[in-house]
């Protein structure tokens, strides 16, 4: 058999594939058979190369999402604004992203799903942690944030993240809401004044809370 000349095509059409299919048919009710006939002549074998479980998949499909809108790229470049101002500009762009909002809104029962749920916190210990902790010492350094646990704060906020999540801890709309505005008058009596009424607002426009949980 001839070997794929073009591997990293390969892997954007199966993940094309599943994040359709996730969203049309939800996560659980979707099979490693239902994305090998969707993907026009590709084996199970050629899906099992690049990916060992749909686990895998679906945890690569978040990285692309984060990493193709990564808002902490953007607000690096932003000489404009202070730390403060870039962590909320920062959540503000990651929730005006409506691809992985509508993706997020698709909601994996995670608690049915214990792997996906630690691999979750697992990537987002990895990848979001230092990022926060990047732009909280730079809002110490200038004078925008003022606190004496920046490194507890940046691991909080990913905490915090878990705490929104419908299929984690279940709630209707309003009491999701409240749990943000919760969260934010935390963070604010820990030096961390972060909440923002724009970003109050796509909260609560976000597709996970326009239906009890």
């Amino acid at each position: 058999m001839a070997r794929n000349k073009y591997p990293e095509v390969t892997v954007e059409k199966i993940l094309d594939v599943s994040q359709r299919l996730f969203l049309e048919k939800g996560y659980d009710h979707t099979t490693i058979q239902d994305i090998v006939d969707e993907l026009g002549g590709l084996s199970k074998g050629a899906i099992y190369h690049h990916f060992k479980s749909k686990e895998d998949i679906l945890n690569a499909l978040g990285d692309r999402l984060f990493f193709k809108n990564n808002p902490f790229e953007e607000v690096k470049k932003r000489t404009d604004l202070n730390g403060l101002e870039k962590m909320k500009l920062a959540i503000l762009l990651n929730q005006s992203n409506e691809e992985q909002a509508s993706f997020s809104a698709q909601a994996v029962p995670l608690l049915k799903n214990p792997r996906i749920l630690a691999g979750m916190l697992e990537t987002n210990r990895r990848t979001l942690c230092p990022r926060w902790l990047e732009l909280i010492e730079e809002g110490c350094r200038d004078g925008s944030i003022q606190t004496d646990y920046p490194k507890e704060l940046s691991e909080l906020l990913v905490l915090l993240d878990v705490w929104l999540i419908p299929s984690v801890f279940p709630g209707s709309a309003e009491e999701i809401f409240r749990r943000y505005q919760c969260s934010c008058e935390v963070l604010a009596r820990m030096g961390l004044p972060i909440y923002d009424e724009k970003a109050a607002d796509l909260i609560r426009n976000h597709p996970a809370l326009q239906q009890d949980v």
